[in-house]
């Protein structure tokens, strides 16, 4: 079972989507917020969409980032963070529907390295949700004294 070292997580995690000025843009919903998992729905529209018609790539390559570094900050100590290190995204079909569904979850905590995992789905009229995408990621928990700002 996976534990977290913040019991006030879903408030901080709560505080940091309303930093999240691009998920905003997106329209991107997070409606699930557990210890290592959170799950999230984008409506689509066509300002989602590539040249086909197909939701676009970075559309679901951001969703997948969004839900697996929120699953890994939900375990990490109050008043750290985490940063994606690595993402890897593997596409099995198009994003043709009405909305997209995103699960983010931890696979394999770690102090400072966290590895993950996301699922995203296209939900159609009076279908089950598709899977569409898969990705890995490795996030990094960082601290305030991690960071050095170069001016």
């Amino acid at each position: 079972m996976i534990k977290t070292f913040n019991p006030d997580f879903e408030q901080d995690i709560r505080e940091k989507l309303e930093q999240q000025g691009f998920m905003k843009l997106l329209g991107f919903d997070i409606t699930k917020i557990e210890v290592g998992r959170i799950e999230g729905e984008l409506a689509l529209e066509e300002k989602h969409q590539q040249h086909k018609g197909f939701t676009h790539g970075g559309v679901i390559a951001t969703l997948s980032d969004i839900v697996a570094g929120f699953a890994a900050a939900s375990l990490v100590p109050k008043g750290a963070s985490v940063v994606t290190a690595e993402l890897k995204v593997s596409y099995f079909h198009p994003g043709v529907g009405e909305k997209l569904l995103a699960k983010g979850y931890v696979i394999k905590p770690g102090r400072r390295l966290h590895f993950c995992e996301a699922e995203i789905y296209v939900e159609k009229e009076n279908n089950d949700p598709l899977l569409i995408a898969k990705a890995t990621a490795t996030m990094a928990t960082i601290t305030p004294g991690d960071i050095q700002r170069r001016d």
